[in-house]
């Protein structure tokens, strides 16, 4: 599992420039099942997106797809974790420690 830190590099103009883009984006990764939640920080300054995926190399392969990093408004930190406890919906997404 992954947390992705999405940090705004240009005025909020810009950014809004390219919204509607990056939200169609969300929604395709949502509907293949890597995103489970994303939203804008408070204050607006960026936002966070938990993504699942087979390895760190397919997220930064995601990231760079994202329209925000495209047009050169936002960078990522990506943080990847062992989610070895969940909330019961998201259950399937548990992993044990080796």
């Amino acid at each position: 599992m992954f947390v992705l830190e999405l940090s705004y590099t240009a005025p909020l103009d810009a950014v809004d420039a390219v919204l509607e883009e990056h939200v169609a984006w969300l929604d395709e990764l949502y509907r293949q099942g890597v995103f489970l939640a994303s939203g804008r920080k408070e204050p607006r300054d960026g936002g966070v997106i938990i993504a699942v995926a087979g390895d760190r190399a397919r997220i930064e392969e995601i990231t760079a797809g994202d329209p925000f990093v495209r047009a050169g408004v936002c960078a990522y930190r990506i943080t990847e974790f062992v989610a070895t406890k969940t909330a019961p919906a998201l259950e399937r997404y548990r992993e044990t420690l080796d």
